[in-house]
């Protein structure tokens, strides 16, 4: 469901809805199948990018493998944007326990030492934000933190825009008045961590 509200403009097969959300396509296939009874969502054929993979040399020896992009038809679902409760299951989604700051937090705390946590755009319902979450911390592992953002996204149901600083950086960005980190401030956002009193 968050897949598609998060997502409205675009089409999603049963392989891509099971891929983004971590579910088993059998479980997917069930879903999509309710989701369109109860006219949240409907059917749409679409043209995806597929990667393939052929050899660059026929010999069996050389052993090395290209990727291709294609264009392929497929069919899939997309939001139905005449459901009349879409605002109102957007906004229950974002407020679901899993994606309360709490947990956010405590996700992201693998990642190292966190100072500030900042979340806007999907999670405030701000369309022009320029991203969803700004993570300032010490010794921060980005390996650790992209599979914690990934971990959200998959509950999220939304790809997350996130920018992330070690602390000098971001008090020197702040004491400049650096564009992005004002955007962040300036606008709607949710403070759910502060340990350097921004």
């Amino acid at each position: 469901m968050r897949l598609f509200l998060f997502n409205s403009e675009s089409t999603f097969d049963i392989k891509m809805v099971s891929d983004k959300s971590k579910i088993d396509e059998k479980i997917v296939i069930k879903e999509l199948s309710l989701l369109s009874k109860a006219k949240l969502i409907k059917k749409q054929n679409f043209v995806k990018n597929v990667e393939i993979k052929h050899s660059k040399n026929k010999k069996k020896s050389s052993g090395k493998n290209e990727t291709k992009e294609i264009q392929v038809k497929s069919h899939g679902y997309i939001l139905d944007q005449d459901f009349p409760y879409i605002t109102a299951l957007k906004q229950l989604l974002i407020k679901t326990k899993t994606l309360e700051g709490g947990e956010i937090i405590k996700r992201l705390s693998r990642s190292g030492k966190l100072k500030l946590v900042i979340i806007s755009g999907v999670f405030t319902q701000d369309k022009d934000s320029r991203v969803d979450m700004l993570v300032v911390g010490n010794n921060i592992n980005k390996t650790s933190l992209n599979n914690s953002i990934k971990s959200i996204e998959a509950e999220l149901g939304k790809e997350l825009t996130y920018v992330c600083f070690e602390t000098p950086d971001f008090q020197y960005r702040l004491s400049m008045y650096d564009k992005l980190v004002r955007d962040v401030l300036d606008y709607p956002h949710q403070v759910l961590l502060d340990k350097i009193s921004v």
